[in-house]
């Protein structure tokens, strides 16, 4: 459990995210995940790294039980700070990195393949921000790296999701393939874009990064601290107990 790094191939870094059960992350998951992710760009043999994840979904964002059982606010804190270090570093990673989502991408996967190069999904996949219903805000600025305005709009208010289909139509996600053949679509990808020179394909990440019309850090770290106003309020809380509670109540109704 936790995030891995293997070289499946000559110049790929695979980086893997593994929480069971559904890849809701810990405040220490998403530190690790940025160090990965830094890591595997800093590596000079590495010129593509996929971001994959094992289990039921690619990822469910924060882990909102560890949240709700911490006094204080130091989980909230924790946790906001390790999403902008772990998207930030997807974006800032040295060289490309295709995100392999399957399942579910909500909350914080948002963040990290909004943040992406590249998106190959499996037919499964599904995207979205249940932000207003957990009590939080954030990530509209990776979503909207995803689809168009309005409907990034439409997507955030009612909390509703997008399939792999239809981000693919609207050419933010690669291919969509199915579920057995993700990781194959995906180093299929970044086999392709190993192949070019390392040095090249750094200042081309660089360049690319630089002519970007949205500073995301800026952008997300003005969308948290409207997530802090909502704590703040008492307004959140309401809405993380009332999670926390449905979802203890449904495994219970299941038992």
């Amino acid at each position: 459990m936790g995030v891995s790094t293997s070289n499946p191939e000559p110049g790929i870094a695979l980086v893997t995210v593994d929480y069971p059960p559904v890849n809701a992350l810990p405040v220490r998951g998403w530190y690790d995940l940025a160090a990965a992710l830094r890591a595997a760009g800093a590596d000079p043999g590495v010129r593509c790294v996929v971001l994959a994840s094992k289990g039921r979904g690619f990822n469910a964002g924060v882990d909102i039980k560890e949240m709700q059982r911490t006094e204080g606010h130091s989980s909230l804190i924790g946790a906001n700070r390790g999403c902008y270090e772990a998207f930030a570093a997807v974006y800032e990673c040295e060289v490309p990195v295709v995100a392999a989502v399957h399942g579910f991408c909500l909350g914080g996967g948002i963040g990290l393949v909004g943040n992406a190069d590249a998106i190959v999904a499996s037919e499964d996949a599904t995207f979205g921000l249940p932000e207003l219903d957990r009590g939080a805000l954030g990530a509209a600025t990776h979503l909207s790296r995803l689809v168009p305005q309005h409907l990034m709009r439409v997507l955030y208010y009612t909390s509703r999701t997008a399939t792999a289909q239809e981000l693919h139509r609207h050419g933010s996600v690669w291919q969509v393939v199915p579920r057995a053949g993700l990781m194959e679509a995906a180093l299929a990808l970044a086999r392709e874009i190993a192949a070019k020179d390392g040095e090249l394909i750094r200042l081309a990440k660089a360049a690319i990064n630089g002519i970007d019309p949205v500073d995301v850090r800026r952008s997300y770290r003005f969308e948290q601290g409207f997530t802090f106003e909502a704590n703040l309020s008492g307004i959140a809380d309401k809405h993380r107990d009332a999670f926390v509670s449905h979802d203890k109540h449904g495994k219970e109704e299941r038992a």
